[in-house]
C-alpha cells in the first residue's frame, strides 16, 4: 500500500501526518524541526511513502487551524493529487542561490548609500553628477572639502560604502569564477544579453 505524508513545519516543531491510500491516518506525531528527527519517523521500511510535501499557506482558510490539522490536510492533498510538483535543490544549487542573493543584497546597499549621499549633498546645492563608481568617492570629497561639518558627516558614510563595495566585489568575483567553470553557464552566455549572473541564476 502507498502512504502519503503531510508536514507542517514551524520553527521549533514539525507536525507529521502519514495516511494510506484510503485516507486512513496511520501515524500522527510532532518532532523537533530537525531533518534527522523527521527522517527517523519516516524511514520505516513498512511505509512505502509515495509523496512527502510541505505546503505554504495552502490551508489558511481552515477554521480549526492547528499544526496537527494542517499536517492532516496536507496529507489528504497529497493523497488526492492536489499539489504541484517541485524540484529539490541540491546543496550546491542552494549555495549558489545564497551567493547570488548575498551579492544582490550588498549591491543594493551600496546603491542605497550612494543615493543617500547624493540626497544629502543636494540639500546643500551640491551635485555629484554623472560619475563612475571609481570617481564617486573623490567627487563627494571634493564637494564637501570646504564644509568641515558636512565633511565629518559624509566621510563615515563613504567609509561604509568602501567596505560594502569591497565585499560586493569579492562576491561578484565568486559569481564570475563559478560561471566560467560551469559548462552550462558558458553555453548560456553565448546567447546575446546573457551574462554570468543571469546564466548562474
Amino acid at each position: 500500500m502507498k502512504y502519503f505524508v503531510g508536514l507542517d513545519v514551524s520553527v521549533k516543531e514539525t507536525s507529521i501526518c502519514v495516511m494510506n491510500g484510503d485516507g486512513d491516518v496511520v501515524l500522527q506525531t510532532s518532532v523537533p524541526s530537525e531533518p534527522r528527527a523527521i527522517v527517523d519517523v519516516l524511514a520505516v521500511p513498512s511505509l512505502a511513502i509515495e509523496r512527502i510535501r510541505h505546503m505554504h499557506a495552502a490551508l489558511s482558510a481552515q477554521i480549526n487551524k492547528t499544526d496537527r490539522n494542517d499536517a492532516l490536510g496536507i496529507g489528504q492533498m497529497m493523497r488526492v493529487g492536489l499539489y504541484k510538483a517541485v524540484h529539490m535543490k541540491t546543496p550546491a544549487s542552494q549555495r549558489r542561490r545564497v551567493l547570488l542573493t548575498s551579492r544582490k543584497l550588498l549591491q543594493r546597499k551600496v546603491q542605497d548609500l550612494e543615493n543617500e549621499l547624493r540626497g544629502i549633498l543636494k540639500t546643500f546645492g551640491l551635485k555629484v553628477g554623472v560619475v563612475g563608481k571609481s570617481r564617486f568617492e573623490a567627487r563627494v570629497r571634493e564637494l564637501v572639502a570646504e564644509d568641515a561639518i558636512l565633511e565629518a558627516i559624509v566621510v563615515p558614510v563613504l567609509t561604509a560604502r568602501v567596505a560594502l563595495r569591497t565585499q560586493y566585489d569579492a562576491l561578484h568575483r565568486m559569481v564570475l569564477d563559478l560561471a566560467r567553470r560551469d559548462p552550462i553557464c558558458r553555453r548560456l552566455m553565448t546567447a546575446p544579453g546573457v551574462g554570468p549572473v543571469v546564466a548562474l541564476t
